[in-house]
């Protein structure tokens, strides 16, 4: 109190009515409103951090999945092949960013068994410098990434595409690509496909449906025969710090020699970051509501103050109190609240985040339930990933919009006369 006391007076009132004694009913009810505030806005702060948590964790897990396939920048030669491609390798070193490099050869074709047919991306690679860019060979589940050697005509596939081509290991697929039309052919010929045997020598589980269910990996020497080129189509670069690529790509079309275009890891995945980020921001807008809600129950906790405290207010103003001293004696008041609501939200969101890993599967073994199952997300515990700027980012707003409730109810107390406050006391 001896602390509180060398505040300004607005302070010491606003600090009082905050706690609001109990010498009568009226104000212990007014102290329960109160409360009921604090817990609403330290809800709605905690259920906001957690669930964003929850979501930054699901995109980080989905993040490394494709990272663990996909480059974190693809150089491509506008001619189509890249012949001098061990020259352009030297050329992408020479970026400090740059960790490794390995050729590819890519293309769209169509895998066939039986009467089954699916569409599939075709990445000729050398797998010994492929495992330096992706972690393919890691996730092997049946065979070897390395039997993709020169005149095998092996194929690895997604271990999704194997099952939806009916094959495993040791079986055959047929490769079926489009050919292009020959000088001599008229324009009413029809135009065959060109189509090859490949045998299974593999299959890999990347963890991401897409990528299971249509990437297939061959040899780079065996795409280049089958799509008759003279080398890869370019190089597939590891940075050492992904989030770098789009400047690093930047950079690399400024310095290699060539006709060269640059695609990397977050324009190839646009459409899934796009739509990630527009659920994140939708989550975000509507448990917003429920911390505005909360914060708006402040109006009518400082209107009955307000109305209760008048013969007080009257008291104030007719020792000198200004208006806007009256007013920011009850703005003090709806801050504390917001305040208070706002830091137990955050310390409650922050812990709850930072141990979903143990409070899920808890509250599962309780109740017998399973949040998350493995075979539609591929991972079988709830991910979580705590961002501190969001951290801020909601207490900050939680506690604007309290902030923002006791505008009303304060502006109100400013405008109480002190003769009409007064006149049945």
């Amino acid at each position: 109190m001896s602390i509180i006391k060398q505040f300004p007076y607005e302070w010491q009132v606003g600090v009082r009515y905050t706690r609001a004694g109990k010498r009568s009913g009226r104000n212990s009810f007014i102290s329960f409103i109160s409360m009921i505030s604090v817990a609403g806005i330290a809800l709605g702060v905690a259920a906001l951090i957690v669930v964003l948590s929850v979501m930054n964790g699901f995109q980080k897990e989905v993040t490394d999945r494709l990272m663990s396939v996909l480059a974190h920048v693809e150089v491509f030669d506008t001619r189509g092949a890249m012949p001098n491609w061990q020259e352009q390798e030297k050329a992408a070193y020479a970026n400090p960013q740059v960790k490794a490099v390995a050729p590819f050869v890519e293309t769209q074709g169509m895998l066939l068994n039986d009467e089954t047919m699916r569409p599939s991306v075709v990445r000729g690679v050398l797998p010994q410098q492929e495992a330096k860019v992706s972690s393919v060979a890691g996730q092997m589940k049946q065979g070897q990434f390395a039997s993709l050697t020169p005149d095998s005509f092996n194929i690895v596939l997604g271990i999704d595409l194997a099952k939806a081509l009916g094959v495993t290991v040791g079986q055959n697929v047929t490769l079926m690509l489009e050919r292009e039309p020959r000088a001599g052919d008229s324009l009413n010929s029809m135009v065959m496909p060109r189509m090859r045997a490949l045998k299974v020598s593999g299959i890999f589980e990347a963890g991401h449906n897409e990528l299971d269910a249509s990437l297939a990996f061959v040899n780079m020497q065996d795409a280049e025969q089958l799509l008759m080129l003279d080398g890869p189509s370019g190089l597939r670069l590891r940075l050492h710090d992904m989030n770098q690529a789009p400047q690093v790509a930047r950079e690399l079309k400024a310095s290699m020699p060539g006709e060269l275009w640059m695609r990397d890891w977050s324009r190839a995945s646009a459409s899934w970051y796009a739509l990630v980020q527009s659920q994140k921001n939708m989550m975000f807008i509507i448990l917003s509501m429920i911390i505005a809600v909360a914060a708006f129950n402040l109006v009518s906790t400082l209107v009955m103050s307000v109305t209760d405290k008048q013969a007080d207010i009257a008291i104030l103003r007719t020792l000198g109190a200004s208006p806007f001293s009256i007013m920011k004696i009850f703005m003090i008041q709806g801050a504390l609240v917001g305040l208070l609501g706002s830091a137990l939200g955050v310390a409650g969101g922050v812990l709850l985040a930072l141990n979903v890993g143990v409070i899920v599967p808890f509250i599962e073994g309780l109740f017998g339930l399973h949040f998350i199952s493995k075979e539609i997300y591929q991972i079988s515990a709830v991910p979580s990933d705590l961002h501190w700027l969001d951290v801020a980012q909601i207490g900050l707003i939680a506690f604007g919009l309290a902030l923002v409730a006791t505008l009303y109810p304060s502006w109100r107390a400013a405008r109480v006369k002190p003769a009409e406050a007064l006149r049945y006391e």
